[in-house]
């Protein structure tokens, strides 16, 4: 049965849905960019469901400044103490939960790393976002430069499609972006700065408090750009043939069995 609640986090109400169920593991759902706790086209809130009633209780919620939230929106930056005040009120609403997972996708995976909140017995780590400015994935929006790992797959693609190489001998294809493309991939990577997004993700990986699994959608521009700015190191990767960054559709169904793999 789902349940729609309320706690507080430095003075804000933020509101939040609990999927119950009698197992004594749970499972808390942090949003990504600034989607609302139902995720991309319920996504979320259809995973949820799908988790209940397998029989582990499920948390989520709208962090500040988001969805049905009151304060001020700082971004996943400043999410550690909207993430800290979620587990206490999953706890405090379902005091037979013994062990919480926690599951985030894209920046939300990012703040679970960055924030590494007290009370966590497992991270499940999908997409992490390690890019410094710019888009909002989630929104649609796209970085300027696509990772190297997305140039040389499209590429290789392309080289192999006879239709392709048809339009490149007939002039239809513009040879200076084809150059800039080609360009690209003979740069050496800068190595990150100390404070940057994805130092400090690393330095995150090597640190963790307890057991992590990283989710990534092969073909997704973040989790390729994760792959380049970071190291895993231990950590356990695990990886779908998809292009799909919320793990729509189909791709549901691999993201449902992984988590509930860890949840036992």
């Amino acid at each position: 049965m789902r349940h729609h609640l309320s706690f507080d986090c430095e003075g804000a109400a933020l509101a939040a849905t609990l999927d119950d169920a009698p197992g004594t593991t749970g499972l808390l759902i942090v949003s990504g960019g600034n989607e609302i706790r139902s995720g991309a086209h319920r996504g979320m809130a259809m995973l949820a469901m799908r988790i209940a009633a397998a029989g582990h209780p499920v948390f989520r919620f709208d962090r500040r400044g988001v969805g049905d939230s009151e304060g001020e929106n700082g971004g996943f930056e400043a999410s550690g103490p909207d993430i800290a005040a979620a587990i206490a009120a999953f706890r405090g609403a379902a005091p037979h939960v013994a062990r919480i997972a926690a599951f985030g996708n894209c920046d939300a995976a990012s703040a679970l790393l960055l924030h590494r909140p007290a009370g966590l017995d497992a991270l499940l780590l999908a997409n992490p976002w390690t890019y410094e400015a710019g888009g909002d994935e989630q929104a649609g929006d796209e970085p300027a430069l696509p990772p190297a790992a997305a140039i040389r797959a499209r590429y290789l693609s392309r080289l192999k499609d006879p239709g392709s190489l048809l339009r490149l001998l007939k002039g239809e294809i513009d040879l200076a972006k084809l150059w800039r493309g080609l360009a690209s991939l003979g740069r050496r990577k800068a190595p990150a700065a100390p404070d940057s997004l994805a130092a400090r993700l690393d330095a995150a990986l090597a640190s963790l408090p307890c057991p992590a699994t990283i989710l990534l959608a092969a073909g997704d521009r973040t989790a390729q750009a994760f792959l380049e700015n970071c190291r895993p190191g231990a950590v356990a990767v695990e990886r779908l043939e998809s292009a799909s960054h919320s793990f729509a559709g189909a791709d549901a169904d691999w993201l449902a069995a992984r988590i509930l793999a860890r949840l036992g």
